[in-house]
Formats: C-alpha cells, structure tokens, sequence
C-alpha cells in the first residue's frame, strides 16, 4: 500500500523559507515522477514541480521557477521542496503526488498517489 506522507509546514514571513518534506512508501518507485500540487482557499489545484525519481531531472510551473526547488533522496525514500523568497500568493495546502507514468507533468489526472497535504502560510 502505497503511503505518501507531507511534513514541514507552516506559517512564515513573506521573503522567508520552508523546506517540505515527502515520504514515500509501500513499494519502491523507480521509474515513478514524484511531484507536488498546492490548493489555495477558493482555487483549484495546481501543479508547482516534479522530479524523477530515476533520473532526477525536473519540471516547474513559472509561478515557482527560480524560488522552489524540487529533490529526492533515494535512500531515505523521501521528496523535498525547498520553498525560498516565499510570497503570500503561495499560502495554500500542498500535496505531494506520484505518478506511475514516469512522465514529467503538471497534469493531476496523471498521478495515481497522493499524500494528505501540508499547509503554508505566508504572511506579508
């Protein structure tokens, strides 16, 4: 049974840092793309980054690129986003996600797996 597990939310100043955290498990996921999503009050989801797990290589919405950073850790079976010169636009819950489909994508529809969601705030 597949488990995906968020950590290290919460409430920051706008400018400041979080790192998220993602751990994966029930089965191993080579070949899986691992992302994450974000739902903010009033919205509905949307993509923010992914990484393969095999390779590492990476995809990014343009609201994100050049302040979050996506990574894995293989032997801890864990995901990370590391959120810097954090806005109060990205104040919402985030979700990690893994998609069978090794592909590096935005779309939600293509992810078999979700976690439960961690929230940040950003105050201004």
């Amino acid at each position: 049974q597949v488990q995906l597990v968020e950590s290290g939310g919460g409430l920051v100043q706008a400018g400041g840092s979080l790192r998220l955290s993602c751990a994966a498990s029930g089965r191993t996921f080579s070949g899986y793309c691992m992302g994450w999503f974000r739902q903010a009050p009033g919205k509905e989801r949307e993509f923010v980054a992914v990484v393969n797990w095999s390779i590492g290589s990476t995809y990014y919405a343009d609201s994100v690129k050049g302040r979050f950073t996506i990574s894995r850790d293989n032997a801890k079976n864990t995901v990370y986003l590391q959120m810097n010169n954090l806005k109060p636009e990205d104040t919402a819950v985030y979700y990690c996600a893994a998609s069978r489909s090794g592909i590096l994508s935005g779309k939600a529809e293509l992810y078999n797996y979700w976690g439960q969601g961690a929230q940040v705030t950003v105050s201004s």
